[in-house]
């Protein structure tokens, strides 16, 4: 029994990263038995896998295939204002109760991340370490656990709001900002800042999406 739930663990945890790392875009058909080989995985664990992701909307049902999800403008707006939210109650916790060595954790972090604001791919993957690290440093672990689900629903976006021109320099001037609230113990401005960064992040991805309408025009 306890390897059965390992192996259904691992091939959900396999299953989310890989489409987290853009190897499985929206779209794009997930096939039991292909699984199964790619991961080296039974198909049972499989199956179960991606009925659960299935349940938490990260898949969909077309006919009888199960794709990549996909989210419509509706569906990501309703998303940023969730994580929003979320994000800034997440630095505004961690103002008031993150370590000595968690803050300098996440200096560390916006100080080695400046090395790459000219490569979107890099610096998204350190972005997403950047919010995990302010999440657990909230130490309250029902919004640790809400805020993993929002970010596991960002993966079903097909780009990255850093691969805008410009955009990951700035980000990394909003990190700085939201580090120095953090460092202050000012949950107001950490709160406010990260709030800021997250609504900068949404309207860079509705310029991207329109200038990818206006292209498909």
């Amino acid at each position: 029994m306890g390897l059965q739930k390992t192996q259904q663990t691992d091939a959900y945890s396999l299953i989310l990263e890989a489409i987290d790392q853009g190897v499985y875009r929206p779209g794009d058909r997930l096939v039991e038995s292909e699984l199964a080989e790619r991961f080296g995985v039974s198909r049972t664990p499989i199956r179960e896998a991606l009925q659960r992701l299935e349940t938490q909307s990260l898949l969909a049902r077309d006919g009888r295939s199960l794709i990549v999800a996909s989210l419509d403008h509706n569906q990501m707006a309703e998303l940023y204002v969730v994580r929003r939210e979320l994000e800034g109650l997440a630095a505004r916790l961690a103002a008031q109760h993150a370590t000595e060595e968690e803050v300098r954790i996440l200096r560390e972090m916006v100080e080695a991340d400046n090395a790459l604001v000219d490569n979107p791919v890099a610096l998204a993957r350190a972005n997403r370490r950047f919010h995990t690290q302010i999440h657990l440093a909230s130490h309250n672990r029902y919004l640790v656990q809400q805020l993993d689900l929002v970010h596991r629903t960002m993966a079903l976006m097909a780009t990255t709001s850093l691969a805008a021109q410009g955009r990951g320099e700035i980000a990394q001037t909003e990190h700085d900002a939201i580090i120095r609230a953090i460092e202050a113990k000012d949950a107001d401005a950490a709160a406010e800042a990260l709030r800021d960064h997250i609504s900068v992040a949404f309207m860079t991805r509705l310029k991207q999406d329109a200038a990818r309408r206006q292209d498909e025009a």
